[in-house]
């Protein structure tokens, strides 16, 4: 935070192996897997934090983190006059020659993080989600309660409780009562009885309770050292844990329609709709608020280039592109090109993609580097598609790196 506020280390956590997005994650960690373009997943969690002056951040790695680390150190650069950082932490074993057991174990391991920075409040939030949030409103409320936690929780259908950790607020919409670890049949809310709360992934915690916690889920041989299946129950358990409703965060810029915007993109289904989400006339989702900018790395490309009848609706072309066919629906990440009398539908090209001629692409998401030969197809064969690529429960068609295509 800024002189004379609280002070605050913000601690990402970027470790998790992603395999709910294979292909995409077989060669980098889920938070360095590109987003809308240009932006890498990381970016959205460090831009919040940045905006909302939390200046000091440490992002925890682990597996397969050179695109990461690479991308942190390149683009995240603060000011050294200020003392300011963001800095990725690779698992650094200090507890004995083991890699992480769960989150909590991360935090437990890099506790001299937060020993050497000596904050009154530290931040913990996942690496992984698209959204836009205020984290200074949600630390006032922290503040104002007295609680050791606070955990930022959203609403969802109660169908969908299985994939999260599910908050039961108490009688007055702030204590949290109990905290289940992806339930299947978690009790609806009071004035709503079809949905949930669903954590976020998003924590601040009082220095002196998170490290207490730590402590004694440490000491628990049957804990899985986990923060939203160890330290949060923990923490409920013992009266000290609050609820922020992410619903009152608002930050400059929102429109009504993409205010509460919040997206886990942990599959290919749901990064793939998500992306959609960027390409309607009214965005559920907008890449274009200046008010609170997402940053990354600035390209050094020329501008995306039509010829020969190229031609691009509803769309977002990043630099560098070079279009000569036919693009619709669609998200082209930097260097990508498409051929004369190709055909790009409702897809998600990574960088320097290329599409020959008279290929035909539908609904698909290419990592970096994908070749499609001339006359190729992708999406017009369901049968040969599951025979050759990753086809995920929605249909989404997903190549990784580099990936031959037939």
């Amino acid at each position: 935070m800024r002189r004379g506020g609280p002070s605050v280390l913000g601690i990402v956590l970027a470790g998790g192996e992603g395999k709910r997005l294979m292909p995409l994650t077989a060669d980098r960690a889920k938070p360095a897997v590109t987003f809308g373009g240009t932006y890498r997943l990381v970016d959205f969690v460090l831009s919040n934090l940045v905006n909302g002056d939390i200046l000091r951040i440490c992002v925890l790695t682990q597996y397969k983190s050179h695109s990461l680390d690479r991308h942190i150190t390149t683009t995240w650069r603060m000011s050294n006059l200020l003392g300011n950082y963001v800095t990725p932490v690779p698992a650094q074993q200090r507890l004995g020659p083991r890699w992480y057991l769960g989150s909590a174990d991360a935090i437990l391991q890099s506790l001299n993080l937060i020993y050497d920075e000596r904050p009154e409040y530290v931040a913990v939030f996942g690496a992984d989600h698209v959204y836009r949030m205020d984290p200074r409103q949600m630390l006032a409320q922290h503040i104002d309660s007295g609680a050791g936690v606070t955990v930022a929780g959203i609403r969802v259908p109660r169908t969908e409780s299985s994939s999260f950790g599910v908050i039961t607020p108490g009688s007055d919409g702030q204590t949290v009562e109990r905290f289940l670890e992806k339930p299947t049949d978690p009790p609806g809310l009071p004035d709503d009885p079809d949905m949930v709360f669903a954590s976020m992934g998003n924590y601040i915690f009082t220095t002196k309770s998170l490290i207490e916690a730590l402590r004694r889920d440490a000491e628990d041989e049957a804990s899985v050292h986990d923060m939203g299946g160890s330290i949060l129950p923990q923490l409920t358990d013992r009266g000290e844990a609050a609820l922020y409703d992410f619903s009152a965060n608002h930050v400059p810029g929102e429109t009504t329609r993409d205010q509460g915007y919040w997206r886990d993109v942990g599959t290919l289904d749901a990064y793939y709709e998500a992306h959609m989400d960027l390409i309607a006339e009214r965005p559920a989702f907008n890449l274009y608020n200046r008010s609170w900018p997402i940053y990354t790395h600035s390209y050094q490309l020329s501008p995306a280039r039509f010829n020969a009848g190229g031609i691009a609706s509803e769309s977002i072309i990043s630099a560098g592109c070079l279009v000569r066919g036919q693009v619709t629906r669609s998200v082209l990440s930097p260097g990508v090109v498409v051929d004369p009398g190709a055909v790009v539908q409702g897809s998600v090209l990574h960088d320097n993609v290329h599409i020959g001629r008279g290929a035909v692409v539908r609904g698909a998401v290419l990592d970096k580097n994908v070749e499609v030969p001339p006359g190729a197809t992708i999406g017009v064969n369901p049968e040969r598609d599951a025979e050759l690529y990753t086809v995920s429960k929605g249909g989404v068609i997903a190549l990784g790196k580099d990936q031959l295509v037939t």
